[in-house]
C-alpha cells in the first residue's frame, strides 16, 4: 500500500489521515456535482507560480494532494509535511495519467522535468507548497458565488460548525468542513470542493500558533464569522488566554467588507472583541443582552431540550446529545440561521437532526446497563469541567467514573491545570478517578487536594485502566472516556466496546 501524501495535521500539531466522504453531519449530499475545471493560466495566477513544463491549453477537474486517491484528470500538488513528501510520489501520479503538478522551486532539479516536457506533462514551480495550496483555494473562493461562514473558539467549534451545516442545508445547498480539516492543509482542501451548485459553506478554523486565524479567514473570506468561547487551549503556542483572544479574533477583523460577527454574550473575552470591531455584531447566549437566547435547559434522557428565543418567535428545541453546554452550540447555529432569515421551524429542524461526531459526547450501552460516555477526540481545561458536569447530570444517583488522559499544548500552566481537572472530579464527587497520561500523577495530586478518597484515584496505562474497569464496573455505572486526541484515550473505549460487544454505530 502507498503511504499517504501528507498525513493531515489535526490542529494542535496531532496527525491522522482522513480520506473524505461524500456525506457527513451536516452537509447535503449532491449526487449531480460540476466541479469548475482548472487552466494552467489559473493555476499561475492563483499561485504566481513559474511553468516548468508543459502546454498551456491544458485544464484540470480538481486539485489533490493524495498520491493514493488521485484520478488522472487532476492537478497534484506536492505537499511539504512532517512525515512525507509529496515530491517524492510525484513520478507516481504521473505514472496513473496525472497530467499537471504544483510543486516546490528547491525541488524541482530532483524530478525528471525534461521526461515530463517529453510527455507534455504541465508543472508549476512555486516558492512553498502548502501557501500555494492556499493561493488556489482563495483563488477558487473568489471565483464561486457561495457564501462563507467561518467558526472558530476554543471549545465548540466543531459541534457549532455540524450544528450550523445542519441548520443552514434547511434551506440552502451546503458544503461544510469534513472531520477536522480546520488547519492550514484542510481549509484549503475543503473550499476547493465548492462547486457551482453550493450555495453556503461552513467552514471550522482552527490555530495553534498566531497568525493562524488571520491566514485561514484570508483564505475563506468569510461573510459571517462566529467565535465560540475564549479558553485556555494551545497556550503553548499562543502564551495566555489574551493571546487566545487575539488570535480568535482575527476571524472578526479578516470577515469580507460588510460582513457580521456571531459572538458568544456569556464570554468576557468574545466581548471584549464585541467592543473593539466596526461590523455589525449578533450576541447569544443565556444573558439578557444576547438576542439569541435559551431558557428552561432541561436534561432529558437521551438529550437535552431548551427553549430557543429568537427576536421574534420562541418554541422548543431537543437536541439529541447531552450536555447543557450543547446550548450554547446550538445557540450560535441558530444564530447564523436567524442571519440567513431561515424560519424558527427550519433552524429547530436542523439542529434536531444534528449526532454528534465520533468522540464528542458519545453514549453506547453495554448488555448489563453501564453506559460509556465517549468524548476522546480532544480536550482542555473547560471541556473537561463540562464534561465531567454532564457525567454528573446523567449518572443521577448511580457511580460515577471519570477515566482521564492527558491534556496537550498547555504550555508552563500544564500542571496546574491538570491538578484543576483532579479537583473538579473530587468536589463534583465522582465516585472513581482513573488516570493516565505523563501528568497522571498531577491529576491524582489534585483529587487528593480537594479530598477525595486516594482508594478512589487509580493511575496506570491505558492498559491497566481497561483492566480495572473490566474488573470493577458494575450494572447502572456511568462512565466518561476523556482527553487530547494525542492521549489516545479511544483505545480504552474501542476496548469496552469488544469487551461488552457493542459495535460501534455506522
Amino acid at each position: 500500500m502507498n503511504p499517504l501524501t501528507w498525513p493531515l495535521p489535526l490542529e494542535g500539531g496531532e496527525e491522522k489521515g482522513f480520506k473524505a466522504s461524500a456525506t457527513h453531519n451536516g452537509q447535503r449530499t449532491m449526487d449531480n456535482v460540476h466541479p469548475i475545471p482548472w487552466t494552467i493560466d489559473e493555476i499561475l495566477k492563483a499561485t504566481g507560480g513559474e511553468l516548468l513544463c508543459g502546454d498551456k491549453p491544458r485544464a484540470f477537474e480538481k486539485v489533490s494532494i493524495d498520491s493514493r486517491d488521485i484520478s488522472a484528470g487532476d492537478l497534484f500538488v506536492a505537499i511539504v509535511g512532517e512525515v512525507h513528501d509529496g515530491h517524492l510520489f510525484a513520478n507516481e501520479v504521473v505514472g496513473k495519467g496525472v497530467g499537471g503538478l504544483v510543486v516546490a522551486k528547491d525541488k524541482a532539479n530532483e524530478l525528471p522535468i525534461s521526461d515530463w516536457q517529453s510527455r507534455q506533462i504541465a508543472c508549476v514551480a512555486v516558492s512553498d507548497t502548502q501557501q500555494a495550496l492556499g493561493d488556489l483555494a482563495a483563488f477558487h473562493r473568489s471565483r464561486t458565488e457561495v457564501a462563507v461562514v467561518a467558526i472558530t473558539g476554543s471549545n465548540g467549534k466543531t459541534t457549532t460548525r455540524q450544528m450550523t451545516a445542519e441548520v443552514v442545508a434547511q434551506k440552502f445547498n451546503t458544503l461544510s468542513t469534513i472531520g477536522n480539516y480546520n488547519n492550514q492543509i484542510g481549509v484549503p482542501l475543503t473550499l476547493l470542493r465548492l462547486a457551482p451548485e453550493h450555495t453556503w459553506a461552513v467552514i471550522e478554523l482552527g490555530t495553534s500558533s498566531p497568525g493562524e486565524i488571520a491566514r485561514l479567514a484570508q483564505i475563506c473570506m468569510p461573510d459571517i464569522g462566529v467565535i465560540t468561547n475564549i479558553g485556555p487551549a494551545h497556550l503553548e503556542g499562543l502564551g495566555s488566554l489574551d493571546g487566545v483572544m487575539r488570535e480568535k479574533g482575527q476571524l472578526i477583523d479578516h470577515l469580507k467588507t460588510g460582513g457580521r460577527a456571531v459572538l458568544n454574550a456569556d464570554d468576557r473575552r468574545v466581548l471584549k472583541i464585541a467592543d473593539r470591531i466596526k461590523k455589525e455584531v449578533l450576541l447569544y447566549g443565556l444573558t439578557k443582552n444576547a438576542a439569541i437566547r435559551a431558557n428552561t435547559v432541561q436534561t432529558k434522557v437521551g438529550g437535552i431540550s431548551f427553549n430557543l428565543d429568537l427576536p421574534r418567535e420562541s418554541l422548543t428545541v431537543d437536541l439529541k446529545v447531552p450536555g447543557q453546554f450543547m446550548v450554547m452550540n446550538a445557540l450560535a447555529a441558530a444564530a447564523v440561521g436567524h442571519l440567513l432569515e431561515l424560519s424558527a421551524a427550519e433552524i429547530k429542524s436542523g439542529l434536531e437532526k444534528f449526532k454528534p461526531a465520533w468522540g464528542r459526547m458519545n453514549i453506547f450501552q453495554t448488555a448489563n446497563g453501564i453506559h460509556i460516555i465517549d468524548d476522546t477526540y480532544n480536550a482542555n481545561p473547560d471541556s473537561m469541567q463540562a464534561a465531567i458536569t454532564t457525567l454528573n447530570a446523567l449518572r443521577a444517583n448511580n457511580r460515577g467514573v471519570f477515566v482521564a488522559g492527558d491534556m496537550l499544548e498547555l504550555g508552563a500552566r500544564t500542571e496546574p491545570l491538570h491538578k484543576q481537572v483532579g479537583a473538579w472530579a473530587a468536589v463534583a464527587n465522582i465516585d472513581k478517578l482513573m488516570i493516565t497520561g505523563e501528568f497522571a500523577d498531577a491529576v491524582a495530586a489534585g483529587a487528593a487536594d480537594a479530598r477525595m478518597n486516594r482508594q478512589d484515584i487509580f493511575t496506570g496505562s491505558r492498559d491497566e485502566i481497561l483492566d480495572a474497569l473490566k474488573n470493577s464496573l458494575r450494572p447502572g455505572d456511568w462512565v466518561l472516556i476523556k482527553g487530547s486526541r494525542g492521549a489516545r484515550m479511544d483505545i480504552i473505549v474501542e476496548g469496552l466496546r469488544k469487551w461488552a460487544g457493542v459495535k460501534p454505530e455506522a
